[in-house]
């Protein structure tokens, strides 16, 4: 990957803005050839930097800036691409040209980051720039699949089209993922109830049995000693015992907050047998729907299978990228992707029928559709098989606890008996 420095002349410099209020911009762009190199500039606009390396005959693929580079770091806000996509398609439909409508978008717009966004977007388009070169520019807010759809359909003419099939492709992602979501909330609203009922039985009810048995002189079984023991430690440090537990609330909220430890923690409980399968499973899926976008925007095969590696897990990624050498080989997709793992039987036989018929990109929805509906019965599975689990789990732990409460009772009747 080679560098190049684009500076700008002195004309150039006095006309914009200080270099100190405009960071340097690197560009990641694709030669005619093929080639990818870095651009660097200094002291202009994201607009004018994506101008001019489309002006020199390449393709911007990446842009980045030490303001998008803190952002991504610090995940403050996002671009809501589903509900804009949504809304520009409407007023597409409407008769609106591109540019009346994203100014209407941006005079409703309340929040400052999204009307930053759609700012700079407008900004550009009437400078003359492309729309997709534009959105290419800023990868945190559009992701590769959704610029290479613009890209195909600027050249077909159609862009409502192009924004309906990425529409119905993301709107079945947050289904699933919203499905997903609310299969947890209430395994972890059981959690916390069970844990606050058994903080509650050691923290108030175990120390005023101590107290009790105490007075007794009776000799106590080892297991209700050590019980009644931690009781009174928290009865009579419960001040400590409460900031612990809010510190080690605000600790895991803090974590959660973070994408690189949340993104840790879920890489780790993927791992485990019962979700990794399901996992890949869910990862082909998204795959097969991605792909099958961008065939039907016109996107050739080989480059398609290129832009969507990054939906896939590390070890997919590698076999990802021997099937793309194989298929630019010129052997069939249905044999290569069985021969590296990335199918199923139901998506081999689609893919075939897809390679016979033509209709490739129909088949691999249809292909993803089943997958989504395979995983789907999974998580109500899994749903209720979680749900009498925990409620097992919570009642042997809450039913220890008043069986070690009242186990000295026990002993007793049974020594008057």
């Amino acid at each position: 990957m080679t560098r190049e420095r684009a500076l700008t002349n002195s004309r150039e410099t006095a006309s914009s803005p200080s270099p100190s209020v405009l960071p340097p911009l690197r560009l990641k762009v694709q030669s005619a050839s093929g080639a990818m190199q870095v651009l660097e500039f200094s002291g202009v606009s994201q607009a004018e930097a994506v101008r001019r390396a489309v002006a020199r005959g390449f393709v911007v693929l990446a842009l980045e800036s030490a303001s998008a580079a803190a952002e991504v770091s610090t995940g403050r806000e996002s671009f809501p691409l589903l509900l804009f996509s949504q809304e520009l398609l409407a007023l597409l439909d409407a008769g609106l040209n591109l540019t009346e409508a994203l100014a209407t978008l941006l005079s409703k717009e309340r929040h400052d980051f999204a009307r930053s966004v759609l700012e700079q977007i407008l900004r550009a388009l009437r400078e003359g720039c492309n729309f997709s070169d534009v959105l290419a520019a800023q990868p945190r807010n559009f992701p590769a699949v959704y610029v290479a759809t613009v890209r195909a359909a600027e050249r077909t003419g159609d862009l409502p089209q192009a924004l309906s099939r990425y529409i119905a492709y993301q709107i079945q992602f947050e289904t699933l993922r919203k499905k997903l979501v609310s299969a947890t909330i209430y395994p972890i609203m059981l959690l916390s109830v069970g844990g606050l009922v058994t903080l509650f039985l050691l923290g108030y009810v175990v120390p005023r049995f101590a107290v009790v048995y105490e007075s007794s002189g009776r000799d106590l079984p080892w297991l209700s000693a050590m019980l009644l023991s931690f009781g009174k430690l928290v009865h009579g440090h419960w001040q400590v015992a409460l900031l612990v537990l809010v510190a080690v609330g605000a600790l895991l909220v803090w974590s959660l907050s973070q994408p690189g430890c949340r993104k840790w923690l879920l890489d780790q409980m993927l791992r485990l047998p019962f979700f990794a399968a399901q996992a890949n499973a869910f990862r082909l899926s998204r795959f097969y729907r991605a792909v099958s976008l961008l065939l039907s925007a016109g996107i050739a095969l080989p480059k398609a299978l290129e832009m969507v590696g990054g939906l896939l897990g590390s070890e997919q990624q590698t076999r990802l990228a021997q099937s793309r050498v194989a298929v630019e080989q010129g052997q069939p997709l249905s044999v290569v992707l069985v021969a590296h793992a990335l199918a199923t039987p139901v998506a081999e036989s689609l893919i075939k029928v897809g390679e016979r018929s033509g209709q490739m990109a129909q088949m691999l929805e249809r292909t993803a559709r089943f997958a989504d509906e395979e995983f789907s019965r999974w998580i109500d599975w899994a749903t209720r098989l979680m749900e009498p689990i925990l409620m097992t789990v919570i009642g042997i732990v809450i039913g220890t606890v008043v069986v070690l409460m009242y186990l000295p009772i026990f002993e007793l009747a049974g020594s008057l008996q």
